[in-house]
């Protein structure tokens, strides 16, 4: 086949390589021209591929017998509305990658959470005894994991509503949908849009489908529809009903789940090494899903005790002159900054800023009562941060660069005080991504903290 592949960041790029081994000729395009994107179009031309930089030929992408699309492709980019192209079979990477595969799929989707879950989950069934790894939306391109030439014992795959916009037999075996919230509205025209990429997830359904679904959450609970399989059910602040299967936190504290009408206690919520009711909600759904693919309780308690989140989110950088320095870059979107907001349990100053995704920030007030004592607001979108809370609390508006952001944020913290970086926001006003932008917060904090000490 003649393959078009439509952007190449990570995923496009391991799509191509994927392609090309397989035998398929292979065109690339992408409209970028940085660095990263020449190498990447580079890398294609080195295999015998075809791959053009700085804009897209209709000519040759109409060409083509099926194109892959990169998650950062959105579906409002011109090139696809082309009538030469529109016609063209369009599919996401991870639909590309799952076609070539033969290792099952534990799939993980959600508004907020899904990259811990992720993670979470990979670190269990690997404390199990599987060979697990993470993949998808979370680094490791899926194409990367079909390229095995052993496949893996399960694939762990984050799936965001962007790849699951364009599949067509993807099916994953145990499927989890850690919550629902409006996000992305920037790239969709309203939430139900949204939601209901989200809900492809369920599309392939058979009923041997186990569904993990978090059951405080009734948007997530009603999104399945009729879809066949079982269905296993979370609760953070509720018991499990005697006819429920799933995971639970018992009037003790202690992480508890039953599968197939054996009830296991776990471990206590004060083991876990990871902050907040967001996390003990993402350790019931990752336990819940490994033990229905196979690893046994036990070595889900020990990977639950080891486990020690991820970068980006709600990661502590530094403990400087009793100021505590939070990363959460990763938060990128309203619900995810409030439930970094309700982990904390110091006064905050709340780095809030980046690109605007749509939402009113207003939205954070509830979070940020009795936590928050002051905001910075920057980026493209301070002026709406500004806008919408300085009625409300003390909001200062930094114009400058990263910086200054974070170096005016050490001039307003105490002795006492968190600084979180938990922007609400997209990141791509300042920097690549939100890793980069993580990257860059924990440099800043980690020289000030030298000169400090």
């Amino acid at each position: 086949m003649r393959i078009g592949i439509i952007g190449l960041a990570r995923s496009g790029r391991s799509a191509a390589r994927l392609a090309r081994a397989r035998g398929h000729d292979v065109f690339a395009s992408d409209a970028g021209s940085s660095a990263e994107v020449q190498n990447a179009a580079a890398e294609v031309r080195a295999l015998g591929g075809t791959a053009e930089t700085g804009g897209h030929t209709v000519t040759e992408l109409a060409a083509c017998d099926l194109l892959v699309l990169s998650p950062g492709v959105p579906p409002t980019a011109s090139i696809l509305s082309n009538p030469a192209v529109s016609g063209v079979q369009r599919i996401s990477e991870l639909e590309f990658a799952f076609r070539e595969l033969s290792a099952p799929v534990l799939a993980i989707t959600g508004t907020n959470g899904k990259s811990t879950t992720t993670a979470m989950t990979a670190h269990l069934l690997v404390t199990s005894g599987f060979d697990a790894p993470a993949a998808g939306n979370i680094g490791t391109a899926l194409s990367d994991v079909a390229l095995r030439p052993e496949q893996p014992d399960w694939v762990v795959v984050e799936a965001s509503s962007f790849q699951l916009a364009d599949i067509d037999t993807f099916a994953p075996r145990i499927g989890v949908l850690t919550n629902l919230s409006p996000d992305h509205l920037d790239r969709y025209p309203s939430v139900d849009a949204y939601y209901a990429d989200k809900a492809r997830l369920f599309t392939n359904a058979t009923r041997t489908s186990i569904w993990v679904l978090n059951a405080e959450d009734a948007a997530a609970i009603a999104l399945p529809g009729e879809a066949v399989g079982s269905r296993r059910v979370f609760r953070v602040n509720t018991l499990l009903d005697s006819s429920e299967e799933g995971g639970w936190i018992d009037t003790d504290g202690h992480l508890c789940i039953r599968i197939a009408r054996t009830e296991t206690r776990l471990l206590h919520q004060t083991e876990l090494r990871v902050l907040g009711e967001h996390n003990r909600a993402n350790a019931l759904a990752a336990a819940v899903a490994a033990v229905s693919a196979g690893a046994t309780a036990e070595a889900v308690a020990e990977g639950l005790r080891t486990f020690g989140g991820l970068e980006h989110r709600l990661e502590v950088v530094a403990d400087a002159d009793d100021v505590l320095w939070v990363n959460d870059s990763k938060a990128t979107n309203i619900g995810s900054t409030a439930v970094a907001l309700r982990s904390m349990d110091r006064p905050v100053v709340l780095l809030l800023g980046g690109r605007h995704k749509g939402e009113p920030y207003t939205k954070l007030l509830d979070s940020m009562h009795g936590r928050v004592k002051h905001v910075i607001a920057y980026g493209d979108a301070a002026a709406v941060v500004e806008q919408d809370l300085a009625a409300h609390m003390p909001v200062e508006r930094v114009d400058g660069p990263f910086e200054d952001v974070v170096a005016r944020a050490a001039a307003l913290a105490r002795p006492g005080d968190a600084v979180l970086l938990s922007p609400a926001c997209a990141s791509f006003d300042m920097f690549r991504d939100y890793e980069q932008r993580g990257h860059a917060f924990k440099e800043l904090v980690q020289r000030l903290a030298g000169a400090a000490s």
